[in-house]
């Protein structure tokens, strides 16, 4: 990797850990502290693996496997992604996304 590309993805993990942040979510960058380490890109969210891309052209079936293979056993994994200009988007799988959407509707009900 270029020494370019780190420093656009050390940027990309920033923007994303500190927009986290600002919904009140305590985040870092996954390899600020100790370099390769298995953590995702960004760290502070339960049970979800995030990989993050702030590219122009993306290829998301290629960014998702690399957040399929480097998650741990009970994360679920979430691509953030976004292209100069535009805001921030979160892709999973459907079968995630649906157990996402089954514990949301569990709390809700719990209320």
């Amino acid at each position: 990797m270029a020494i370019n590309s780190k420093a656009k993805g050390k940027k990309g993990e920033l923007e994303l850990s500190h927009k986290l942040q600002e919904y009140g979510y305590n985040t870092r960058r996954g390899q600020q502290y100790c370099g390769i380490n298995g953590d995702a890109d960004v760290v502070g969210l339960d049970d979800i693996h995030i990989e993050v891309k702030r590219v122009e052209k993306l290829n998301i079936v290629d960014a998702m496997d690399q957040a399929k293979r480097d998650k741990k056993e009970n994360e679920l994994p979430a691509l953030f992604h976004r292209k100069n200009h535009c805001e921030w988007l979160v892709t999973m799988t459907m079968d995630d996304w649906v157990k996402l959407y089954r514990a949301f509707e569990d709390g809700k009900a719990a209320k």
